[in-house]
């Protein structure tokens, strides 16, 4: 074989290799379009974070990542997102587990924990260091949809027309909770009466019940609450720390490279932190505006608090309703919060 045939075939053997290559270099330069549902509505404090959080994923990913986000209910009512993403109608939302609480009972201590952690850094800690996240993505799998990371942040408060100032104050009280704080609540004495959030303001107003939690500080100051309840309760014991989750389809999350992976991961709990701490400094903001239109702020005794959570733990008990996860879940919580001296 001459030198000029065996150069003509080993250049032929390497562009027919490089031809080979190319449509997999190609599919990997690819850019992947997902479309995500928040829970919030536009123009929020938290959904211009959920802004932040599909720009940092991009960002993490040269632009290849391109996530394009809709408000609450803008692609299907909030209370169908569920199976939507599951059905793969688009591939990702921002949820509140405990909207399905009642299917999957571990849902309930993924979201928020009645008389439970008191600062979000340790419900986050439970999370990260503790194995929270791979329960949580166990609850999940098992509905056949993916748990990405969750977004934690502090209280949600409790407005009232008549002043309480302990948890024995609240027995006999008629009062609007949902999901396990209706339950917990409901075990301390309270008259839990079931109410849209959007009734809120007119169940106060008209008596109908005594005292609410609706939504976070400013949320409730936009909705008028100021005016149809002077005191706010604080901390909200019903709902100390929350857990939102990014929450994707299954086969859309298993079809990305892990670098994509990754960078949800990063921009997730990122923005967990950053939107933390803007709702610190906008709550002292906020209730300076509510104290203004002449709302009184009572604070709850610590030890008040401390006595009630001990009773609390029978509650979320009961909530678990037998399920081999779930009673996994509390174990673990109640196991940290005595490490931390809560209980």
């Amino acid at each position: 074989m001459t030198d000029l045939r065996r150069r003509r075939i080993l250049t032929a053997s390497a562009l027919g290799g490089v031809a080979l290559a190319m449509p997999a270099v190609a599919r990997a330069q690819e850019t992947v379009s997902w479309r995500m549902q928040a829970l919030w509505d536009g123009g929020t404090t938290p959904y211009e974070f959920e802004k932040n959080f599909v720009a940092r994923v991009a960002e993490l990913t040269d632009g290849k990542f391109d996530i394009k986000l809709f408000s609450a209910g803008q692609l299907v009512p909030a209370a169908q997102a569920f199976d939507a993403v599951r059905s793969g109608a688009f591939q990702m939302m921002k949820t509140f587990d405990g909207y399905e609480a009642g299917k999957i009972p571990s849902f309930a201590f993924t979201s928020t924990i009645p008389f439970g952690f008191p600062d979000p850094d340790q419900y986050e800690a439970w999370f990260y260091e503790l194995g929270g996240l791979d329960m949580a993505r166990e609850a999940y799998a098992k509905a056949g949809l993916t748990y990405i990371a969750p977004t934690v942040y502090g209280e949600e408060p409790m407005h009232s027309t008549v002043k309480i100032e302990s948890i024995a104050d609240m027995a006999g009280k008629k009062g609007r909770f949902v999901g396990l704080a209706s339950a917990v609540m409901g075990d301390l004495g309270v008259a839990v009466t079931p109410m849209a959030t959007a009734e809120v303001y007119s169940g106060l107003e008209k008596g109908l019940i005594d005292f609410a939690d609706r939504g976070d500080l400013t949320a409730n100051y936009e909705a008028g609450l100021a005016e149809v309840a002077k005191f706010i309760i604080l901390p909200g014991v019903h709902q100390p720390t929350t857990a939102t989750s990014y929450v994707a389809n299954t086969a859309a999350f298993g079809a990305l490279p892990d670098s994509f992976k990754a960078a949800l991961a990063v921009a997730a709990r990122e923005i967990s932190g950053s939107l933390r701490q803007r709702i610190i400094v906008q709550n002292t903001e906020i209730l300076d505006k509510y104290r203004e239109k002449g709302v009184e702020v009572l604070q709850l005794d610590p030890a008040d608090i401390s006595a009630a959570r001990g009773k609390a733990v029978e509650s979320w008990k009961k909530a678990t309703k037998g399920d081999p996860l779930a009673t996994k879940i509390v174990d673990s919580q109640v196991a940290f919060m005595q490490s931390l001296g809560l209980i």
